[in-house]
This record gives structure tokens, C-alpha cells and sequence, in this order.
């Protein structure tokens, strides 16, 4: 490799090396390579320019044209928060008067057809639908830790359950990871034929939902598909789609006619917040939504070091796994429904964890900017969660909210860690404390 670079040089006219030259070229060389295989560990650093801002995903959309006609960068956590916020106060409006379904059986339907192969999705379609979907998996499990979710591919014209309803992250994302290759056409009604036979078998008291992630222009059905729609709305399935190439009739339809949303992704970005934007329970159907009480058993976790036989993976284990309150029978992981007894199998974080959807926290008052000096100064000074400056250069504030109940100011990361996360108001909290 180095004889022909020396060679074509040469031939550009460039001086011949005398003496130890070639020694001292071979090491130049050298360290140029290791130069380059150090760019490449640190993610392309060393690309040109244009290759930069082509990586950069559209670099060009990171700007916005000011008062005066002068190109500025976009302050992209402001955006960002706000749209936050828009989609917290139409959450927040609804959330008095529309019931929430708790416990979701979901199935995520996949496009794996030659059509996910397209590469209009950076590096392609398939690739950004892996990434996301482990992104929404992890996020469906932290809004819903009584929801179990399956994943389903349809290729080749075939919808091919790929893993179980069940509650662990980690099986399902690994599942769907090793199963990741594109080919033949996409069939909608297969999928739903197939997801149907499972959910019509989910107890009343759990919402049955379909997420089709759908990268085809045309769907090659063995059938009638508006008979598999009608069947689905029948036995109470929602069924929602996300598409990725243009605005299809038939998805449409289906999802006008089970209740469910249909929207297509722009780019990238645009997907994945469409993909969580159906991680936080839905509105319950009005005509499904019928008051259950449900019988749950809360297991007790087994000893370290106790040989017993899970019945879930019909074999023995050390250790570890939860024993069922009823039949006695050991599991390995929750929530779940006993195999032996069919128990509903939960833990109390489990249930905690899903008391925020019933009750939210108020959506927080945004503080203006634009506040007279005089007035700012009585402002607090500092974020009342993380102690970080409220003030900018010189005496303005910086963009933040305030709660409505106890009137204590907060930075925009607080505001949207304490509506998503901690799901309680610090000030409230601490007042609550001294009351009591």
C-alpha cells in the first residue's frame, strides 16, 4: 500500500526521499494512520467540513432569522420546552374528565419489508425504528409498570409473533434486535389477524392496543381487510399507527374506526417523539370503559441461595424469582400473571408508580422575562430544585416557571423533571412536611 503511494507522488512531481528519508516518511506515515484510526474511535472528528455539517443532521435547520435579518442559532432547549409544554397543558386538560387505561396489553407492530430498507431514515428506516422502539420500550415500562407489551415483524407477506406479552424490557429489546433483516412486502391484515387472536383472549379489565410501525406505501392482504377491522373493533382493540414514507387510506380508516391515531413521521426526530407520545396511558373508550375491581397478589421475594422450579422457563433456579401468595408457584419477574393459578402478580412500587397518572401535578405558570427591575428583584433569585441562577447577564431573568400552589420558582430542566419523573412538587412537598 505504501509502494503505490509512493509512486503516484512521484508522479505529482513531488521530491524523492534520499538517504534514511524513507525511514523517517514511514514513520510520518505511521502516525498518520494511528492520527486517523484515532479520529475514527472518537466518532469522526476529523471529517471535512461539509462532511460535518451533513452529519450534523441537517445542520442547516438549527437556524432562525432574528428581528433584524441576521441568521442566529435556534435556542434549541427553549424549543424544546416549549413544545414540552404544550403537550403538558393538553394532557392536563383532559386528564378531569377522560379516564385513563392503567393496564395495556400493547403489541408493537413492526414493518420489516423491503420498504424498511429505504435510506431517506439515516443510515435507514429498520435501523431507526430499532433504535427508537428500544427508546419507547423502556419509556412504555416507566409510565406503565402494570402494562406488558409484544413485539410482532411482518415480512415476506407473513406477521410473525416475534416475543410474548410480558413485563421486562430487556427480553423484548433483545428479541427484536436479533431479529432485524428486511424483505417481501408488508401485510396489514395478517398482522392484525394475528394480534387479534392474541388480545381477544386479554381479561375485560385490560386495554388492548396495537402500534403499527409502518414503513410500505401498499399492504398485499390474503382477504377482505375491512372485515379484520371491523373484527377488531369488536373485541374493543385500539389500533394506532405511525408511518413513515406518505398518508395512507387504509391506515387511516383503521384507525378512525378502532379509536386509535394515525401520523406520519417527518424525520427522525419527528418519529421518536411520535413513538413516546403513545408511552403515557391513553383515554379509555368511553363504551370499554367499565369499572373492575381486580384481584392481584403481591409475592414475596425468594431466598438467595433456595433451589426451586420457575414456571415461567420450566427450570430450576438459585435464587431470586417471587413466590405467588396463592399457589405457592415461583416466578421471575413482575408484574405477571401466575402460570399456574393465573394470579395478577404485582409489587407496591408497581402501583405507586402508577398513582401520578390519576393525579398529576398541576402544570406549572411560565414567569415573563420582560418584569421590571424593581419587581424582578423580588423574584427569587435562584431554582428552588437544583439552586441554579434564575438571572442572566446582567438582572434578567431567565425563562422559567413558578407552581401555582406554593408560588416556589423553578428552571425549565426542573419543570420537566418534576412532571415526568418525580412526578411531586419540591414546594409543596417541604409545606406539606411543616404542616404536619
Amino acid at each position: 500500500m505504501s509502494g503505490s503511494v509512493a509512486v503516484h507522488r512521484g508522479g505529482l512531481g513531488f521530491p524523492a526521499m534520499r538517504g534514511g528519508g524513507g525511514g523517517e516518511e514511514g514513520r510520518k506515515r505511521g502516525e498518520d494512520e494511528e492520527d486517523e484510526e484515532e479520529e475514527e474511535e472518537n466518532g469522526g472528528r476529523g471529517m471535512d467540513a461539509w462532511e460535518r455539517a451533513y452529519a450534523d443532521e441537517r445542520s442547516w435547520e438549527a437556524l432562525q432569522e432574528d428581528e433584524s435579518g441576521l441568521l442566529r442559532p435556534i435556542d434549541n432547549k427553549t424549543v424544546a420546552h416549549a413544545q414540552y409544554r404544550r403537550r403538558l397543558l393538553f394532557r392536563s386538560s383532559a386528564a378531569s374528565r377522560i379516564q385513563k387505561g392503567l393496564i395495556r396489553y400493547l403489541y408493537v407492530v413492526i414493518d420489516l419489508s423491503r420498504a424498511a430498507s429505504e435510506t431517506d431514515f439515516r443510515p435507514s428506516r429498520m435501523v431507526v425504528i430499532a433504535k427508537c422502539v428500544e427508546a419507547f420500550i423502556r419509556e412504555f415500562f416507566d409510565q406503565n409498570p402494570l402494562s406488558h407489551i409484544g413485539i410482532v415483524t411482518i415480512k415476506d407477506g407473513v406477521a410473525q409473533r416475534l416475543t410474548d406479552l410480558g413485563g421486562s424490557p430487556d427480553s423484548q429489546i433483545k428479541s427484536l434486535l436479533g431479529k432485524l433483516e428486511c424483505s417481501g412486502d408488508a401485510s396489514v391484515q395478517n398482522a392484525l389477524e394475528l394480534v387479534h387472536g392474541y388480545l381477544s383472549q386479554i381479561p375485560s379489565y385490560g386495554h388492548r392496543e396495537v402500534l403499527i410501525l409502518y414503513s410500505a406505501l401498499n399492504t398485499c392482504d390474503p382477504g377482505d381487510i375491512m372485515e379484520t377491522i371491523q373484527e377488531c373493533k369488536k373485541a374493543k382493540i385500539r389500533c394506532s399507527v405511525i408511518g413513515l414514507s406518505a398518508d395512507i387510506y387504509i391506515c387511516k380508516h383503521l384507525c378512525e374506526e378502532t379509536g386509535g391515531s394515525y401520523t406520519v413521521a417527518l424525520h427522525e426526530s419527528h418519529f421518536k417523539e411520535l413513538l413516546l407520545e403513545h408511552a403515557p396511558p391513553p383515554p379509555a373508550i368511553a363504551e370499554y370503559a367499565a369499572s373492575n375491581l381486580i384481584k392481584m397478589g403481591f409475592p414475596q421475594r425468594g431466598a438467595e441461595g433456595v433451589i426451586s422450579i420457575c414456571s415461567c422457563h420450566k427450570e430450576a433456579k438459585i435464587g431470586g424469582g417471587y413466590t405467588c401468595p396463592r399457589c405457592k408457584a415461583r416466578v421471575c419477574e413482575l408484574p405477571t400473571e401466575c402460570w399456574i393459578c393465573g394470579l395478577t402478580l404485582v409489587s407496591s412500587p408497581h402501583l405507586a408508580r402508577s398513582y401520578h397518572h390519576l393525579f398529576p401535578v398541576t402544570p406549572f405558570n411560565e414567569v415573563s422575562s420582560m418584569i421590571p427591575s424593581k419587581l424582578g428583584q423580588m423574584l427569587p433569585q435562584t431554582c428552588y430544585g437544583c439552586q441554579q441562577s434564575l438571572v442572566s447577564h446582567g438582572s434578567k431573568s431567565n425563562p422559567h416557571v413558578s407552581c401555582p400552589k406554593c408560588n416556589q420558582h423553578f428552571c425549565l430542566d426542573c419543570d420537566i423533571y418534576i412532571h415526568e419523573s418525580l412526578h411531586n412538587c419540591p414546594g409543596c412537598e417541604s409545606q406539606r412536611g411543616l404542616t404536619t
